[in-house]
């Protein structure tokens, strides 16, 4: 995938989309498989791009920085970022958020002009733009050029019609309780919550609190799609979930957007390729999962940006090992503490620094996945019918447990202590109910298996996020 190719065939008469991300793993990877499942279907010329530092990581042994590739249908061209490399002072979790928000703006909105231009100039014109979450400004420069677009709305329906409701009436109750984590909230269509069921950037009261510029972009997209509402016609989103397992969410929002839902959007990385901004460990984890009995280990992945603190790493490790189950442990370069001995059980379980997600869920040894329930995590979990105990810790990662424990059934959540974290105690509990044989276990397994079918279905030929997509791409 690193290698330079020749240049994509000729001028076509399909459509081309362009589709264009936020530089963050947990919008790259949604997105490019996206961007991959579009190209598969043969129905149109696809264009991924990306800032710079993070088509870097994609791409490590380029010439330069800017070089396009093309590869498997699909071209590969980054936008200015105002970065040489993949350097990780230019990744968003940064603490310097809303110097890099606004340089990503300007620099990109300008070089995505010239990318536009040029594909015309080409013979090979945008027909439509696809663009993710925090780059609203993307819609702006093809609805200059006259281009048509659509946003990918990359996490659940029912958290965009949450964030629709909170800026369309609900802002001053939800602020005005945003210290009371019990208050409960009512939205139309939409289950009960509590505000601790929120998305957390929505109890954010201070534009001198952290990620204050993350509510604020999300602001701006969703005072875009009112725009162009109100400009004609409602704005076409397309949504990484599927009908029937978000039926009251999305029609909570037909009124006011023209929702496509596409998902699960989870696609298992050609050999060779990859979508990842981290290096796969190369311990052989595979191989250890091989050796393993089926539904017996526990996967452990927090994700690509929460960083632990010691403290409650060590909790984890002493719950893993209280449960006596076989473990897969995913822990970031970045996140390890030097005197926190991660192997120090190499008999019971593994510890890797990255691995292929999507491949290790899908593994018939793997019986459980502790998650940090983020969106993609949900899915690939959901996708392979893999139970869950739900660690959430910020931003939509507390909704989604909210609505894998109350409505999908397929997760217990990991209960915090006074301390802030979840004891060892608590992670061992969690997994025995999960992976033992009590009447919940058993149930939430079944409930997994359940929903594993109905996900493939929807995806699947004459499923109903499979033709919603092929509608789109003709």
């Amino acid at each position: 995938m690193e290698q330079q190719l020749p240049p994509p065939p000729p001028p076509t008469t399909k459509p081309h989309f362009l589709v264009i991300t936020f530089p963050a793993q947990g919008h790259l990877k949604p997105a490019l498989h996206l961007a991959k499942r579009l190209a598969s279907s043969n129905y149109a010329d696809v264009t991924f791009c990306t800032a710079t530092a993070a088509h870097c990581r994609m791409f490590p042994s380029l010439p330069s920085p800017t070089s396009s590739i093309h590869h498997n249908g699909i071209t590969y061209i980054p936008f200015s970022d105002g970065s040489s490399s993949s350097s990780p002072r230019h990744h968003p979790s940064d603490a310097n958020l809303r110097s890099f928000m606004f340089q990503i703006k300007q620099l990109g909105s300008k070089h995505l002009t010239s990318i536009l231009q040029d594909f015309a100039n080409s013979g090979r014109p945008i027909t439509c733009l696809i663009y993710t979450m925090m780059l609203h400004w993307a819609s702006d420069v093809a609805s200059d050029l006259g281009i048509p677009s659509a946003l990918y709305w990359i996490q659940a329906a029912t958290v965009m019609s949450i964030y629709h409701h909170f800026f369309n009436g609900y802002e001053s109750i939800i602020v005005s309780h945003a210290k009371d984590p019990s208050f409960p909230i009512s939205f139309p269509s939409l289950p009960l919550f509590q505000i601790r069921d929120l998305p957390s950037f929505v109890t954010i009261t201070s534009p001198e609190e952290p990620f204050f510029d993350i509510l604020d972009g999300i602001r701006n997209l969703f005072n875009d799609l009112s725009l162009r509402k109100q400009a004609g016609g409602k704005p076409r989103v397309l949504v990484n979930s599927f009908d029937e397992l978000e039926m009251n969410a999305l029609a909570s929002m037909e009124e006011h957007m023209e929702l496509i839902t596409v998902g699960p959007v989870v696609q298992e990385a050609a050999e060779g390729e990859t979508g990842d901004m981290f290096e796969e460990d190369e311990k052989e984890y595979m191989e250890w999962l091989d050796s393993q009995e089926d539904t017996s280990v526990v996967y452990v992945a927090f994700g690509s940006l929460h960083k632990m603190s010691k403290e409650e790493m060590e909790e984890i490790g002493k719950g893993l090992i209280e449960s006596q189950r076989p473990y897969l442990w995913v822990v970031r370069k970045d996140s390890r503490w030097e005197d926190v001995n991660f192997d120090g059980e190499e008999k019971q379980g593994m510890v890797v620094e990255w691995c292929k997600q999507d491949k290790v869920l899908r593994h018939k040894a793997v019986g459980c996945f502790v998650t940090h329930c983020g969106w993609n995590s949900t899915l690939e979990g959901l996708f392979s019918g893999v139970p869950a105990v739900a660690m959430p810790t910020w931003s939509d990662q507390v909704t989604n447990a909210c609505l894998m424990l109350r409505e999908w059934g397929t997760a217990v959540k990991a209960e915090v202590g006074e301390n802030g974290r979840v004891g060892s105690g608590e992670l061992a509990r969690c997994l025995e109910i999960v992976m033992g044989e009590g009447e919940r276990g058993v149930d939430i397994r079944m409930k997994a298996e359940m929903w594993k079918e109905k996900a493939r279905k929807a995806v699947g030929e004459g499923g109903s996020s499979g033709k919603n997509l092929k509608a789109f791409a003709c």
